[in-house]
């Protein structure tokens, strides 16, 4: 049974661990071990079964950007704690000895963290059986970096990688599209589709809604929950059932005034479901960012949906991300500089009506992504 180490850090919210759980998921069932190394925040509640989670010291950031990391207690990152979670990586790499290693988004982002996957992707080279390793990125970067930083990411893919698995459609978005350099690593790029979820037509839902409104991991959604609760009575679903998933980073206190406002207006609160595909799979309308997860959850549900893309801090990855699905028949886009309860009642009202979208987007990223990897281990190891 080969072995993979799998790691991931997800920062703000927690849209890349859910990504990185499902392909284990595949993985795992395709036969592989999974040792997942998480980096973040633990999330209560993610099914992570079955494979062997190895949880760091964890790192986030604060609010204002990606660039200053702090611990799990919000105190500055030191060099002491970077240097001791780059010795427990690089142990971790020893102990398990893996036949495949994924590092999820690096080298195309997370460059905050070359202080341990350098180490890392150092000591895998230098290993005699040396893993195959892989990148593992979304479909769509984030844009306006300067020419240097893809350059950097270029030098970085072709020196440690053997190959590049991006989880997209090129008949939606193609990588280059906001990768510049794609043609310098062309040669070790693939598409595997988008990494969704499949729905369990045997399972009732843990809720029932027609109106499902959520926000990811709940850290930068705050003000479109409270426009959702306003704008309730505005649309023509004022009567319907709503469901809103807060996430769970969200602040408590601001939490309990938000539950007794949907309380009078008949809204369920949660913060989160585990099964949020197929809730939606039998709702009228989603509410939501447009994180690559809950775009796949919706995709595969076939329901309508409205977009309100996050783009604090420069962010452009989810504002392109609903553009084209909006362009494609797929939802209706509401920027958030537009957003108020009478802007976000018109936009549902207008998702309802939407014909059914044309565009067949290829939906089944994590077993495609088993399936490439199992073909490139084995061409890797018979080398």
């Amino acid at each position: 049974m080969a072995r993979v180490l799998f790691y991931v850090q997800h920062l703000l919210g927690i849209g890349h661990l859910i990504r990185a759980a499902r392909i284990c998921w595949a993985l795992r069932n395709a036969g592989f071990e999974i040792h997942l190394v998480a980096g973040g925040n633990p999330v209560a509640n993610l099914d992570l079964g079955g494979m062997t989670v190895i949880q760091l010291p964890p790192l986030k950031v604060v609010n204002g950007g990606f660039s200053c990391l702090v611990t799990e207690k919000g105190k500055p990152v030191t060099d002491e704690d970077k240097a001791h979670r780059a010795r427990i990586l690089r142990e971790i790499f020893l102990s398990v000895r893996p036949d495949v290693l994924v590092t999820e988004t690096f080298p195309f982002g997370r460059r905050q963290m070359r202080f341990e996957l350098l180490p890392l992707l150092e000591a895998a080279k230098e290993r005699r059986y040396r893993p195959l390793i892989i990148s593992s990125v979304r479909d769509i970067l984030q844009e306006g970096n300067r020419v240097e930083r893809s350059r950097e990411v270029v030098d970085l893919a072709r020196r440690y990688f053997d190959h590049v698995i991006v989880h997209g459609d090129p008949r939606l978005i193609s990588f280059g599209s906001t990768f510049p350099l794609v043609s310098e690593i062309e040669d070790l790029a693939c598409y595997s589709g988008l990494v969704a979820p499949v729905i369990d037509h045997s399972q009732s839902p843990a809720f029932v809604a027609d109106v499902v409104v959520s926000a990811g991991g709940g850290a930068v959604g705050r003000r479109l929950i409270e426009t959702a609760v306003a704008s309730k009575s505005m649309t023509t679903m004022a009567h319907g059932r709503w469901l809103i998933l807060t996430g769970p980073n969200v602040d408590s206190a601001w939490l309990d005034q938000l539950r007794a406002r949907a309380a009078d207006l008949g809204i369920t609160l949660e913060h989160f479901v585990p099964d949020l595909v197929n809730v939606l799979g039998r709702a009228r309308l989603s509410i939501s960012q447009a994180g690559y997860n809950t775009v796949a959850d919706v995709l595969v549900a076939g329901c309508k949906a409205v977009f309100v893309p996050f783009s604090g801090w420069g962010e452009t990855e989810q504002a392109r991300r609903a553009r084209l699905l909006e362009e494609e028949g797929f939802g209706v886009v509401l920027p958030e500089n537009k957003l108020s309860p009478q802007a976000l009642a018109t936009a549902i009202d207008r998702a309802l009506n939407l014909p059914q979208p044309t565009l067949s987007i290829k939906l089944d990223g994590a077993a495609e992504t088993a399936k490439i990897l199992g073909r490139l281990n084995a061409e890797h190891h018979c080398a």
